[in-house]
């Protein structure tokens, strides 16, 4: 799974996306919904998620993707194969009081992906993908993407929704 980040041509970008140019240009559970095999598509909260993927984790990744500067986003690239993890109600209830806990006070970006992977250890992991699998999936989303680039869907929402988001 290190390797991951370092052999995939994909980059996450802020906010949600009609559909990824050939750079990836997604944010993070939308590779991640490519990457688990299901067809891309926007996101632009965490119940748009298909079931199988925990919703606190999937709002905390978003968060994340939003807040991040580029570069940091990029360090999310790991992730993505990890967010289909959805578990019981209980475990769920208990990764979001964990995320709630963790986050009642404005800390670094590397402290919250701390948190991400403290809340990731919490009940079901997911099955481990072959990072070819995952890679072959995303690529063939890249490749048949028109533009070189992406634009984020509903620019105006996100610009918004940023102004909006709680800080962290």
């Amino acid at each position: 799974m290190d390797s991951f980040s370092h052999i995939l041509n994909w980059r996450l970008q802020h906010g949600s996306h009609t559909f990824p140019g050939q750079d990836g240009g997604t944010c993070i559970n939308e590779a991640a919904i490519v990457a688990a095999g299901f067809p891309y598509q926007p996101v632009r909260s965490a119940e748009n998620m298909p079931d199988c993927f925990s919703r606190p984790i999937c709002r905390l990744a978003m968060q994340l993707n939003d807040q991040a500067s580029d570069a940091e986003r990029q360090l999310l690239l790991p992730f993505v194969t990890r967010l289909a993890c959805a578990d019981t109600a209980k475990v769920e209830w208990e990764r979001e009081v964990y995320i709630a806990q963790h986050l009642r006070y404005r800390i670094s970006f590397q402290d919250r992906l701390e948190v991400l992977e403290g809340a990731l250890a919490i009940g079901r992991r997911t099955d481990v993908l072959a990072t070819e699998e995952v890679r072959s999936r995303l690529d063939a989303v890249q490749q048949s993407a028109n533009a070189r680039t992406s634009v984020a869907d509903h620019l105006n929402f996100s610009k918004i929704k940023a102004w909006l988001a709680p800080t962290l």
